[in-house]
């Protein structure tokens, strides 16, 4: 059966803003430059896709940041039209609030955040949801959703021109059918982009998270896939996928920060960890 996305022009709208994040757009702007001002850098080649976490800001922004600050010079390639200059990104991440029975896509023409609105691929939605299972329209899920909600703040900083692929995953997705459907289309387009939104480990006591977060970044860094399947992480379907594209595909994974809540906003007897990572050709 196929899907059909209703032509009505329809924006989801933020459903987070003002508590993982500002909801005024003037403290929101200054909050997003000064986590990149300050973030963690690397002089890396072109990015082709990034792991950044969502947790609220004051936990991770400043991680998140540092992947999202390898972005920045993509947006100064010179370019023959206004219309090669638009970027596709597809934006993953874990479901947290209900089941999208594989992948859930979204039938919004755009997302919104205090900042203004950030279209969507439509066409890319589109093409997905014409492959059928594990592609199905949830719109229920994306509207409470804060996992891609608070990566796009950042998007909209450095890349204002981007336009998103919004996709939500459960444990019912095959990270590597997820892997080869994306892989042709980062392939045939090398100007696009994959982030996967995902935390690393909860609530376990400072050392114990650290010692179990960088062995995971360490198998990311190093493709070494069996490690990375017993690691915890809630996107780590998405972040296999990731690995297996960026394999395929011979991009290099760098990992640019790691902290935890431990470090950043509270406790560090039950902490969450955060990490960053970068793909680049």
């Amino acid at each position: 059966m196929t899907h059909q996305i209703a032509k009505v022009e329809k924006i989801r709208r933020p459903a987070v803003a003002g508590s993982f994040y500002p909801a005024d757009r003037a403290g929101l702007l200054q909050t997003v430059r000064d986590f990149l001002k300050h973030a963690h850098s690397m002089d890396l080649p072109a990015a082709r896709g990034l792991i950044v976490p969502h947790a609220g800001y004051v936990c991770s922004g400043i991680v998140a940041a540092a992947g999202f600050g390898s972005l920045a010079t993509a947006q100064a390639t010179p370019q023959a039209t206004p219309e090669a200059s638009v970027q596709t990104v597809y934006l993953i991440g874990p479901a947290h609030r209900m089941p999208v029975h594989g992948v859930g896509l979204s039938s919004a023409a755009a997302f919104e955040t205090p900042l203004g609105e950030m279209g969507v691929a439509t066409d890319e939605v589109h093409a997905l949801l014409a492959i059928g299972n594990p592609y199905h329209l949830v719109d229920a899920a994306h509207a409470p959703e804060h996992c891609l909600e608070v990566e796009l703040p950042f998007l909209q900083t450095v890349l204002p021109n981007a336009r998103i692929v919004p996709m939500l995953f459960d444990e019912e997705v095959d990270p590597q059918r997820l892997a080869e459907d994306l892989a042709r289309r980062l392939e045939d387009d090398p100007r696009s982009f994959m982030i996967v939104s995902s935390d690393l480990s909860h609530y376990l006591p400072y050392a114990q998270a650290e010692k179990l977060d960088r062995a995971l970044l360490d198998a990311i860094a190093n493709s070494d896939f069996v490690t990375a399947r017993r690691g915890q992480a809630c996107g780590i379907a998405g972040i296999l996928a990731l690995m297996a594209i960026g394999e395929g595909l011979s991009w290099t994974p760098h990992v640019v920060d790691y902290r935890n809540s431990g470090d950043t906003c509270g406790s560090r007897n039950e902490v969450v960890g955060y990490g960053a990572v970068v793909y680049t050709n």
